[in-house]
């Protein structure tokens, strides 16, 4: 099984939209062994449930969020998943600096797997959920190209360790 963790802020927006689309095209593609969840690097939202418009687009597309709680990330979870992708460059410092060189290998921004990488605003603040959905399938098609083994794109890491 190959476990992916998506990050952000608060994992009631980026991230769990990451985790749901993604699952869904796992899901969709018929693609066995790869699974992915979702969690915080701060503690702000903890317990709370998914946005209301992450939760708006993810009911558009026939995805159940329901049951999601945000939850943060632990050092447990370095050692648990195979990869960890933040959404920002913000949220990959804090994940180098949570991993203290053990585990940066495994984190990379969602947008790296593109042909265009850069940050994935936060809606919380832009109110556009719109564009934070097509960086969000973006990122998945190249994240799943990628494990495919056929990605479409040179990779190119956007922060440096």
């Amino acid at each position: 099984m190959y476990k992916i963790l998506f990050v952000c802020h608060g994992n009631i927006c980026r991230s769990p939209m990451a985790e749901f689309i993604f699952n869904d095209l796992v899901k969709k593609r018929g693609i066995d062994g790869i699974i992915s969840e979702s969690a915080a690097t701060s503690t702000e939202e903890i317990g709370n449930g998914v946005h209301y418009g992450t939760a708006a687009i993810l009911r558009r597309l026939g995805i159940d969020c329901s049951k999601k709680r945000a939850r943060q990330i632990t050092r447990a979870d370095f050692e648990k998943f195979d990869l960890i992708i933040g959404m920002d460059s913000e949220n990959i410092r804090n994940l180098l600096r949570l991993s203290a060189n053990r585990f940066d290998d495994k984190i990379h921004s969602l947008l790296d797997f593109t042909d265009n990488p850069r940050n994935i605003s936060d809606p919380w603040y832009t109110g556009d959920f719109e564009q934070t959905y097509r960086d969000i399938s973006e990122g998945c098609e190249g994240l799943l190209a990628a494990l495919s083994g056929k990605p479409t794109f040179t990779f190119k890491k956007t922060f440096d360790k």
